[in-house]
């Protein structure tokens, strides 16, 4: 028997961003669900080994959660892929579709990225027009997911930069990810972002083994948010509170705890529109 489905656990992470009050936003944590170890306990991913009954417990505790915000909302879960194509969702939308990234201009839909070390980024606008989500692991970054995300629901100017009146109409938070102490990553890595743009350089160290590097995936989004023209990025700074690695009675991290504890959970990033 499954224990009784806690409420909201104060512990979950509301972004800290001046979006306008239509705009709400929650980041889960790995508190308050009903999974055993090493899922336990609010595991929201249904790919990763935990107990079917206690993943879909589990979500109904975030739906009821958003259903009791204020702004009720229903949560949209994507097959994210590591690529860097979005999705605009309907009242109609079902979860499962292979994307990593979502947007939506109608109320009452969330649009939910599952993460357990890969960075999770919300946007918004400043008039509170439309919302999106973007799933940003380093492939999906180095891809293009949030150029792409951006150009599906804010599409360029003609100078190519974010489309609003100022550049800072766009605004990102970004949720917790790897952070730079842990992130060791190998020189494949470090060429698919410099390739892109030599600056993407200042986001790596030398790392404790010859070949290879410690990247800061939160600075690599920033840079490339900046060059996309979005000015306005909150949340994850790159310091250790941030970190999935480095927080285990906080998040879920597959690096930490796939190999040693045999699973890893996911956390939710959700954002959405009221009436």
């Amino acid at each position: 028997m499954l224990p009784p489905m806690p409420a909201k656990n104060s512990d979950w992470i509301v972004p800290d961003w001046p979006a306008p009050a239509r705009v709400h936003a929650l980041c889960t944590t790995r508190a308050g669900g009903v999974s055993a170890a090493p899922w336990d306990s609010c595991n929201l991913g249904g790919h990763v080994g935990d107990d079917a009954r206690a993943v879909q417990a589990n979500r109904q505790v975030l739906r009821q959660v958003l259903q009791r915000s204020g702004a009720p909302a229903r949560p949209v879960y994507l097959n994210q892929v590591h690529g860097a194509r979005a999705v605009a969702l309907e009242p109609g939308s079902a979860d499962g579709m292979a994307f990593d990234a979502a947007g939506t201009r109608a109320a009452g839909i969330a649009c939910t990225i599952l993460v357990a070390d890969c960075l999770p980024v919300l946007f918004t606008d400043r008039a509170g027009t439309r919302v999106a989500a973007a799933h940003a692991g380093w492939r999906g970054l180095a891809a293009g997911v949030l150029e792409q995300t951006l150009e599906c629901f804010w599409p360029p100017a003609q100078d190519g930069r974010a489309q609003a009146a100022p550049e800072t109409e766009v605004m990102a938070w970004l949720g917790p990810c790897i952070g730079p102490q842990a992130f060791e990553v190998g020189a494949e890595v470090r060429l698919a972002f410099c390739t892109h743009d030599p600056d993407a350089a200042r986001c790596f160290a030398p790392g404790p083994a010859p070949g290879k590097y410690l990247a800061d995936l939160a600075a690599l989004a920033r840079q490339r948010l900046a060059r996309a023209g979005v000015a306005q990025v909150f949340g994850n700074d790159g310091s250790r509170p941030w970190c999935t690695v480095g927080n285990p009675s906080r998040f879920f991290s597959h690096r930490r705890d796939a190999v040693r504890l045999g699973g890893s959970g996911r956390m939710a990033a959700c954002v959405w529109l009221g009436a």
